[in-house]
């Protein structure tokens, strides 16, 4: 059998922060949730997609004070150049807009980043191979 990717595991600083902010900006809804002593884990996923992929948030970490020349992020597709320019909007009003809308050159399509709590890089797209914005493969 081949390895399949089934999730990601991110500790983090404050984890009610981040399960709010993936929960509003991304989609994510808690699936799993344990207590191990002062530990918490708590596993994500998009609806119905629970038993292909889970984002799991880890109390405890040291946090992620990611430098601004990092462009490692988690990615997020959206149906529209109106629904990242919405994401945009709320981010900014917010304070965790880091990257403005642009247009970029295929596959990278229209996208904007926001900051998570804990400091991870988030890009919201349209238009990649990839998502319900996809409309050319690879």
């Amino acid at each position: 059998m081949k390895p399949v990717l089934t999730h990601i595991a991110l500790h983090v600083r404050d984890l009610d922060a981040c399960l709010e902010f993936y929960r509003d900006y991304c989609g994510l809804q808690i699936t799993h949730e344990r207590e191990e002593g002062s530990s918490r884990t708590v596993w994500m996923a998009e609806p119905g997609k629970e038993k292909e992929f889970v984002f799991v948030l880890l109390s405890g970490g040291p946090g992620c004070d990611q430098a601004s020349d990092d462009y490692g992020h988690l990615g997020f597709a959206l149906e529209s150049h109106a629904a990242v320019d919405s994401v945009a909007e709320r981010a900014e009003a917010a304070g965790c807009l880091i990257w403005a809308p642009k247009q970029a050159p295929f596959p990278v399509g229209y996208y904007c980043g926001l900051r998570d709590p804990d400091g991870h890089a988030v890009e919201f797209s349209f238009g990649q191979p990839l998502g319900p914005g996809a409309q050319v493969a690879l």
